[in-house]
């Protein structure tokens, strides 16, 4: 057990991150346990050198044989001094301060925490930070991050879609555990199929990412790290029940079986089935659900050979109906009684991880990843169907070591994919298998104070694009003191999955066109694009109380896009770029600590999103400009019996955002150039009884926004001009939740 946390932390963190030269973990005791402590600071005595612990108390810092004095704190805590003579594994135990004397000492640790020392961009959000807000699944665990911008899709299907750097879902890699999983088939939904309380930390990246994770991230890289089995609750059951008729339980059982097995079983249900029609177009304001979804999760940890392994396996069932209030699928689908949607989706995967820690020599490490899955969705909207069955295999190899000494470290590997699509577009059949077999090399150089560089490429052969090969680089500058200077560029290439990625399209009486189909996939040319990006952070005290301001511009230059062509409104034409197609992204965020236990979040960002249609050149549809954000969250000091109050506010403004043309259309149907500008509030307050128990209440949209008529021709669904797809805003209104909590650690 003593060896356990250690070793099975820093193995993960080889599998997929740079490694520092020194490694270790910081505990705490706690009822006689000992558990990782996170955000102990970690630092060389007497020099600028340092790092804080992850959420699992592990750390990595830059080491030379000159560095004897390591000092380790943490408000509430003994500080430690430690004389380091060599470079072996550290494990501490720091001494809360309250063994020493009378004296108690609390501190919090960031909900969302940013490094100075990464090459890349990256910020991670922790599981106090999904808190904040009725994070029900990962689609919904971004409303209170500035950096990822959350949307509905369309009018129909309540489904919420994300965006980074004014880029939809699919130019962002998303893993589980760095397992590329939302993709393909899983695309439009996959985020909602992954509960919140599932999740234990949210890593997210902007710009092109590492290249050890694949050649498909453009804009970003977002992973989910999930709860493990030795460090979840025991027992932890989470209950939700919201205004719109949503009733959800998640339940996780943890279990020790031997000293190197433990095992987590997982469950999460939610239904809705009550059914609401506010806005009076006979329409669904949300749609009728419901979902069993059970993960299994072994882990095998051996400290003393430096062994750890994760086994999942994973099943889904979701049903979704949604469509007009008097619709009933036994009667009416298949006719124009009424217009009705039905989704159906079963998923099975399974992943594996094996991960090998020299313990002579801790900075050489193996890691082996496999997931494999079945996704198949029965799908109609209206008198439209779409079904698709997508089987997949990802696999990747990856050994880490250093040259020389520990200021240049390597990354180097392999991985293939395996991709089966079998698709049914109404009366249409599309099949395809994608493969691909690459290697990959990463270098990273940093001299301890100042510079740190990761330069990557990898080269793939795939079975559709060919040979082609996949550069990345980032450099992060330290000028001066709580300062970090970022530059970063990089090349991504990926299949676009048109239908898949594009349900939302199904969802009107649009004819659907593929222009020129005479190319490698759906008769289109796959999407290849490069992004550059700088960016600043430069921490602050200002009235003695701690702050950072991060200032970000980032561009992508797409080489070949496939269009997605909403400018007619009776069609959607699918064709390759030919012209110019780029994304400009700025943004200034400003974290401050304004008083003691309150922190303010501000954010303003701007987005330049342009592409050259067979129209002409115009702004991406339905993205605005303009964005400001706030969010606010305050908590009282924690009594000695555990009980405390936590209070969150987070505001949201979105510009005018443009309307695809309608000129085309009726009169009565023409919409305006663009939307107006739109604002929303939401409010979420817990109390905490106990360490084991809490009670939160909250609000979405409490201000009861609405956008007035969504679809266009509500009353005529099977006639020429409906469409559910002009989205800018919340359907419902108001939204108000209550849940409780329960644990045994």
């Amino acid at each position: 057990m003593k060896t356990y946390i250690l070793y099975c932390a820093i193995i993960l963190a080889n599998i997929t991150h740079a490694q520092d030269k020194l490694e270790g973990v910081i505990l705490e005791t706690l009822d006689n346990k000992e558990i990782p402590l996170a955000g102990a600071n970690v630092f060389w005595l007497n020099t600028s050198v340092g790092t804080i612990t992850d959420e699992n108390g592990v750390f990595s810092i830059d080491y030379q044989p000159t560095y004897t004095k390591l000092v380790i704190s943490y408000v509430g805590f003994k500080t430690d001094t430690l004389n380091i003579t060599s470079n072996t594994l550290i494990r501490h135990v720091l001494k809360s301060t309250s063994s020493l004397d009378e004296i108690t000492i609390t501190s919090r640790k960031k909900a969302t925490s940013k490094s100075y020392l990464k090459a890349t961009n990256t910020f991670t959000v922790s599981s106090d930070e999904l808190l904040k807000a009725a994070c029900c699944n990962l689609s919904e665990s971004f409303e209170t991050n500035p950096s990822i911008d959350v949307n509905f899709a369309d009018a129909v299907s309540g489904t919420k879609q994300i965006k980074m750097l004014g880029l939809k879902s699919p130019y962002i890699l998303i893993a589980t555990e760095n397992i590329p999983s939302i993709r393909g088939a899983a695309q439009a939904y996959g985020l909602s199929f992954i509960p919140g309380t599932w999740v234990q930390s949210i890593q997210v990246t902007k710009g092109a990412g590492s290249v050890i994770n694949g050649y498909e991230s453009i804009a970003g890289q977002i992973n989910a790290e999930l709860v493990k089995p030795t460090i979840d609750n025991q027992f932890f059951v989470n209950t939700y029940a919201n205004a719109s008729g949503r009733l959800e339980l998640n339940t996780h059982l943890n279990k020790k079986i031997s000293e190197k097995w433990s095992t987590g079983l997982y469950l999460h249900g939610n239904v809705r089935n009550q059914e609401f029609d506010k806005n009076e177009d006979s329409f669904l304001d949300v749609p009728l659900k419901q979902q069993i979804n059970v993960m299994n999760r072994w882990q095998y940890t051996n400290g003393e050979k430096g062994i750890v392994s994760f086994i999942n396996l994973r099943y889904l069932n979701d049903e979704t109906q949604s469509g007009q209030i008097n619709f009933n699928p036994d009667t009416d689908r298949g006719t124009t009684n009424a217009w009705g949607s039905e989704i159906n989706t079963e998923r099975f995967e399974i992943n594996t991880k094996l991960g090998y820690v020299n313990p002579e020599i801790p900075y050489q490490s193996l890691g082996f990843q496999t997931s494999y899955s079945y996704h198949k969705q029965d799908s109609y909207f209206g008198l439209n169907t779409y079904d698709i069955a997508h089987s997949s295999f990802y696999s990747n190899l990856v050994y880490n070591s250093i040259i020389s000494d520990s200021r240049h470290k390597i990354k180097t590997g392999v991985s293939f994919t395996l991709d089966d699509y079998d698709e049914v577009v109404n009366t249409d059949v599309y099949k395809r298998i994608e493969n691909s077999f690459g290697g990959f090399f990463e270098y990273s150089y940093d001299n301890l104070d100042k510079l740190t560089l990761t330069a990557g490429v990898r080269a793939d052969q795939h079975n559709r694009f060919g040979f082609f090969v996949t550069p990345r680089l980032h450099l992060r500058y330290t000028p001066w003191e709580k300062s970090a200077i970022r530059l970063s560029a990089g090349r991504g290439i990926r299949s676009a999955n048109i239908f898949a990625e594009n349900q939302n399209l199904f969802s009107s009486s649009r004819q659907i066109n593929i222009v020129n189909a005479n190319r490698k996939i759906y008769g289109l040319d796959p999407e290849i694009a490069w992004n550059y990006g700088v960016s600043y952070l430069q921490g602050f005290n200002l009235f003695e109380r701690k702050g950072d301001i991060t200032f970000d511009y980032y561009r992508t230059d797409f080489q070949n896009q496939v269009v997605v062509d909403w400018e007619n409104p009776f069609e959607i034409n699918f064709y390759n770029l030919g012209g110019k197609s780029f994304a400009n992204s700025f943004q200034v965020e400003v974290n401050y600590n304004a008083f003691e236990n309150f922190d303010l979040r501000t954010a303003y960002k701007y987005y330049d999103v342009q592409t050259d249609y067979n129209s002409g050149r115009l702004q991406r549809p339905l993205t605005p400009r303009h964005r400001f954000f706030a969010n606010a969250a305050y908590e009282t000091n924690t009594k000695e019996n555990g009980s405390q109050w936590k209070f969150d506010a987070t505001y949201n403004w979105l510009s005018e955002q443009r309307f695809p043309n309608t000129s085309l259309s009726a009169p009565q149907f023409q919409l305006p150039e663009e939307t107006p500008t739109i604002g929303t509030l939401n409010l979420q307050v817990t109390k905490v009884f106990s360490p084991k128990f809490e009670v939160y209440v909250g609000g979405e949209n409490v201000t009861n926004v609405r956008q007035p008529n969504p679809i266009i021709s509500a009353n005529n669904p099977f006639g020429s001009n409906f469409d559910s797809n002009f989205v800018y805003g919340p359907i419902f209104g108001s939204m108000y939740y209550a849940g409780l909590r329960f644990k045994i650690k």
